[in-house]
């Protein structure tokens, strides 16, 4: 039976894990904020845009594309606790949430018809499924690599 010691974390762990946290909370809580309908959020995030327009647009989201918005985020911020905890059960948490990243922006990114409003077309806005989709797949990678360096035990 193979046993792996288990010496000082690394610094880059500490750093990537805690930023890694900070970002998937915010993903938690904008999910929070959109599931139970806070216009007042929706109008802040995203100006220029009706909040009720852009309700009904997530509301016609297909089941698998909602459940991958929901996947995505909670198991993005467990898989970031289990890092910090240098569990390797990080690994599958950012695994599943880079499924569920996938099936969600994959679905806006490739067959959703464009949410109504100018701002949503502007290059920037255009630009953050995919942003959001690379960092769940760094996260994966990452924590994958560090599970195979014997830090994640």
């Amino acid at each position: 039976m193979a046993t792996t010691a288990r010496g000082r974390t690394p610094i880059h762990l500490w750093i990537v894990g805690f930023l890694a946290l900070l970002w998937n909370a915010f993903g938690c809580y904008d999910y929070l904020m959109t599931r139970i309908r806070g216009a007042d959020y929706i109008a802040t995030t995203m100006p220029g845009i009706d909040a009720n327009a852009a309700l009904a647009w997530i509301n016609a989201m297909p089941l698998y594309a909602q459940i991958g918005w929901g996947l995505g985020v909670w198991l993005g911020l467990l898989g970031s606790m289990l890092m910090l905890v240098r569990s390797r059960w990080a690994v599958w948490s950012f695994g599943l949430s880079l499924v569920g990243a996938i099936l969600s922006l994959g679905y806006q990114i490739a067959l959703a018809p464009p949410m109504p409003g100018a701002a949503v077309e502007s290059g920037m806005m255009k630009l953050v499924p995919y942003v959001i989709i690379l960092i769940a797949a760094f996260l994966f990678w990452y924590s994958w690599s560090q599970e195979k360096r014997g830090v994640l035990g």
